[in-house]
């Protein structure tokens, strides 16, 4: 069965505001800590999250101008100008405050907005090993998004691997080599991050 927009908003509204408090119970030491963002800590990832809530489109334009047209230049340089700028309780407060803002990416549209707020949730849970499982409906509807074309853009390469869900029944590819891990660990390898190894 197909997922309504309505639901979908519904878990966008949820995880943000589930991100939100684990960010108002992060100490100062988790805040600096590096995230799974290559170059970001905890505090980069947060301040980019909010990032399409706080800034107006002509505003975003015109960081954009300002970055020569990189997006990447771009967002990289906003997110360590607000996480510098804004405190940890304003950061989570960004998300909790704007559970329910219509944002969505360029590309995408919901499904988008959504994979952008649990992808990054987990980029700051994952290294902090905070053990947040996101709930599995939220988990059907984003790995529906893992095609080809996703792997592409977030430079994913997993040529010649089939992933295989441990807790989910799901599965993506048809490589020699299986990787079987965590749903949302297989997602995080589909959205192109490098996970920390096993202790």
């Amino acid at each position: 069965m197909e997922t309504t927009e309505a639901e979908i908003r519904t878990e966008i509204a949820a995880e943000r505001r589930e991100l939100a408090d684990v960010l108002d119970g992060l100490t100062d030491e988790q805040w600096d800590a590096p995230s799974l963002c290559g170059g970001w800590r905890v505090r980069e990832v947060a301040g980019h999250m909010s990032m399409g809530f706080r800034y107006s489109f002509g505003r975003t334009a015109l960081e954009l101008v300002r970055a020569g047209g990189n997006l990447h230049r771009m967002t990289d340089r906003v997110a360590r100008r607000d996480a510098a700028a804004l405190s940890p309780h304003e950061l989570a407060a960004a998300l909790r405050d704007n559970a329910h803002h219509p944002w969505k990416p360029p590309v995408g549209g919901l499904t988008s907005a959504l994979g952008h707020d649990v992808v990054h949730g987990l980029d700051i849970t994952v290294p902090l090993g905070l053990g947040r499982q996101v709930p599995e409906r939220r988990m059907r509807i984003l790995l529906k998004t893992v095609t080809p074309r996703t792997l592409r853009f977030f430079k994913a390469d997993l040529e010649g691997v089939t992933l295989r869900a441990t807790d989910l029944d799901w599965s993506y590819g048809t490589g020699a080599r299986t990787v079987s891990r965590p749903a949302q660990e297989l997602l995080l390898l589909a959205y192109g991050r490098t996970l920390p190894r096993p202790e």
